[in-house]
């Protein structure tokens, strides 16, 4: 691939969630979960039925909600060319056109980042799991914000990002052409200079391949239960369903199963209602969501075991030169501890231990992990 250019531009948006005026109402539009669910949900119909596809999991309120007050909190900004152009998205089972807010822009993709605390401090980003978004790090930002320059984004596909459609800009694959070269991108727009890096989960690996060909820019890395020991290159049987092609397509369109039961299930996380609406609300709005989800779980399916391998590999070179420290939340479901402990000491790495967190360390004890995050990233070497 030839080399991306640099971009940095911000694109300023409306301090609410763009949703154009007329479809603002309420609808009666009724939806019930494929799940059998005893409870009937309402949905703003001329969003979600534009996509030509059954959405289930909330309700919407007639005034602000936490999706509201969070995205007023952040900005879009622009970064990684959309490659392509085959013309209007289309979904990948019927072939209807999907909804504006499932097409890419023409020139670049926009990402929601939200950050806290004064540009003067050092540096911090923030990168969620799979499958999460920003909002995760909504209890960590304010801890950090003290004494750091703190931003959070929902990748590509996620939260209030675009979410590109499979072959209509980006394909989700977890190679340096896609997911790895569109970080670049990213981090080039938000910071200019030095940083520390932290990421969460399945993420890790993509995060660590772009870090191990930048490790001049970085200060710290800090891994949050990554997928690290041999044990782990498989996703658990929650996360691999979604990528069934038939099976995988209707599941994914189901915000319980693509938000709460994903979050839930892989550790002691209690999710609250209003915090559950801020993770359904890209899944009851558009189908963009379900196909990214889709793509991106096949993608990692049949990618992770190597990326895995080369970060473990990267992590225990000579090569690897920067202060990286590894958080784990013991009461993790999903990834299992076996073998952690050692690989950190082998490899000359800090170990944290959270006795209460599941694998979403950040949701379950997001002001101490924000504790831990600033003493790591405050200390010099």
């Amino acid at each position: 691939m030839a080399a991306l250019p640099t971009f940095s531009s911000a694109c300023s948006l409306p301090r609410s969630l763009p949703v154009p005026p007329a479809r603002s109402r309420r609808s009666g539009f009724r939806c019930g979960s494929i799940f059998g669910d005893n409870e009937d949900y309402y949905v703003d119909e001329p969003e979600s039925a534009g996509d030509g596809f059954f959405f289930s999991g909330g309700k919407y309120s007639d005034g602000p909600s936490r999706s509201d007050e969070w995205f007023a909190q952040g900005k879009m900004v622009k970064a990684y060319p959309v490659y392509g152009g085959k013309g209007k998205a289309k979904d990948p089972v019927f072939g209807l056109t999907l909804g504006a807010g499932s097409q890419s822009e023409a020139d670049l993709f926009r990402w929601f980042c939200v950050e806290a605390g004064s540009s003067l401090n050092p540096k911090v980003i923030l990168v969620h799991g799979f499958p999460s978004q920003a909002y995760s790090y909504r209890k960590v930002l304010p801890v950090l914000s003290e004494d750091h320059h703190a931003i959070a984004f929902d990748w590509l596909g996620f939260g209030f990002s675009d979410k590109p459609q499979p072959r209509y800009g980006f394909d989700y694959t977890l190679d340096a052409a896609e997911y790895v070269s569109a970080l670049g991108s990213l981090v080039d727009v938000l910071v200019p200079d030095k940083f520390s890096l932290v990421v969460q989960g399945y993420f890790s690996p993509v995060v660590l391949k772009y870090a191990s060909c930048h490790q001049e820019k970085l200060t710290d890395l800090v891994l949050i239960n990554p997928p690290l020991m041999e044990n782990h290159v498989k996703l658990p049987s929650s996360l691999a369903l979604f990528s069934n092609f038939l099976l995988g397509l209707i599941i994914s369109q189901d915000p319980l199963s693509a938000s709460d039961r994903a979050l839930t299930s892989c550790g002691p996380y209690m999710m609250k209602e209003e915090d559950a609406m801020v993770y359904r609300r890209p899944y009851l709005t558009s189908g963009s969501s379900g196909f990214a989800l889709n793509a991106l779980s096949g993608a990692m399916k049949k990618e992770l075991k190597a990326y895995v391998e080369a970060m473990r590999t990267t992590l225990a070179s000579e090569t690897w030169k920067t202060r990286t420290t590894i958080c784990w939340g013991m009461r993790d479901r999903w990834l299992k501890y076996d073998g952690v402990e050692e690989f950190c000491k082998a490899s000359n790495h800090k170990l944290v231990e959270l006795a209460m967190a599941g694998h979403h360390v950040q949701e379950d004890s997001g002001e101490e992990l924000g504790r831990i995050i600033s003493q790591i990233i405050s200390k010099r070497k």
